[in-house]
């Protein structure tokens, strides 16, 4: 990856993002349970976490291994910490279906030919593993 910012495939309104802010996101994609299709879907529409979770995940062909609703939804909610979901709202609020943001977009650009998201490294599976100890202290 270049060091130069990377702007968003549009310029209306999308801040260009710091290149260590999108490694952090890309780490973080690679290290999670997913697969590039649960993106892809979730860059058209909506999808709720009991698709993602469990045997359904796997029908789905969301998930890379199976994982409980639990490791499911703070896979989730990592991912959204780091910028690249978002939850979906509706008239009564918050709901369990996940959507990319623009940086999640602009992501899912890079990979968007491969089924799998590259295997992320030992140094950087566990830079990923010291950065959410680190956040989730302050939480």
């Amino acid at each position: 990856m270049s060091t130069e910012t990377l702007p968003p495939k549009n310029n209306e309104g999308f801040a260009e993002y710091e290149p260590k802010i999108l490694r952090r996101a890309e780490i973080a994609l690679q290290c999670a349970p997913f697969t590039v299709k649960l993106f892809a879907d979730m860059s058209t529409q909506g999808v709720n976490l009991r698709a993602i979770a469990g045997s359904d995940g796997i029908k789905n062909q969301y998930l890379t291994s199976p994982t409980n609703l639990i490791i499911t939804e703070n896979s989730l909610l990592w991912l959204i910490q780091v910028g690249v979901l978002r939850r979906e709202v509706d008239g009564q609020g918050i709901t369990d279906s996940f959507r990319l943001t623009p940086m999640g977009h602009l992501l899912l650009d890079k990979w968007q030919a491969q089924t799998r998201f590259p295997q992320a490294s030992l140094s950087d599976r566990l830079q990923n593993f010291w950065v959410q100890i680190q956040i989730s202290r302050f939480l």
